[in-house]
C-alpha cells in the first residue's frame, strides 16, 4: 500500500521536535509528505503549522531544551492531528476572541473553523490538542470503526 492511500488506518508518531521555530516547518513538511494526494493536505498543513508554533510560543515547549510531539492517524473516515506541548502556562489552551486589531490569539479558533471537532487532552506534563478533520467517506455516511 501506497504512502498515499488513505485507506489505512495506521497513526504516524513522529519523534519529539526541538522547541525552535523552524520546526514548524518541518512539521508541515512530515504531514504534506504523509498526506500527499489528500484533499485535506492544505487544511493538515495549516493545523499542524498552528499548533506547534502555539505550542512553542505559549508553553515551556519553546524554553531551552523544550520540545513538542507530533501524532498522526488517518482512517478512510477521519484525519487526526495531534501535537503534544510540554505544558508552562498552567492553563489548558482554549479558544480566545479576540479583535480585529489583534495580533494573536486567533491560532485556535482558525482551527476550530477548519476541523471537524478539535479537542484538548491533559497529558502526562503538557496538554494534547487533536484536530480532526472528516473525510468525504465519513460525510458520505461511511461506517465507523
Amino acid at each position: 500500500m501506497t504512502r498515499t492511500s488513505l485507506s489505512r488506518e495506521l497513526p504516524h508518531p513522529h519523534p519529539s521536535c526541538p522547541g525552535f521555530p523552524e520546526e514548524v516547518s518541518r512539521a508541515r513538511r512530515w504531514t504534506r509528505d504523509i498526506l500527499r494526494g489528500s484533499p485535506l493536505a492544505e487544511d493538515a498543513e495549516l493545523i499542524v503549522s498552528e499548533l506547534s508554533a502555539n505550542a512553542i510560543l505559549h508553553t515551556a515547549s519553546g524554553q531551552t531544551s523544550g520540545s513538542f510531539h507530533l501524532a498522526l492517524a488517518v482512517s478512510p473516515q477521519v484525519i487526526a492531528l495531534s501535537v503534544t506541548d510540554e505544558r508552562g502556562t498552567g492553563t489548558a489552551p482554549k479558544v480566545e476572541h479576540q479583535d480585529q486589531e489583534a495580533e494573536h490569539g486567533r491560532g485556535l479558533g482558525m482551527i476550530s473553523a477548519i476541523a471537524h471537532r478539535v479537542v484538548v487532552h491533559d497529558s502526562q506534563g503538557g496538554y494534547t490538542v487533536t484536530a480532526e478533520l472528516f473525510t468525504a467517506a465519513a460525510a458520505a455516511g461511511g461506517q465507523s470503526c
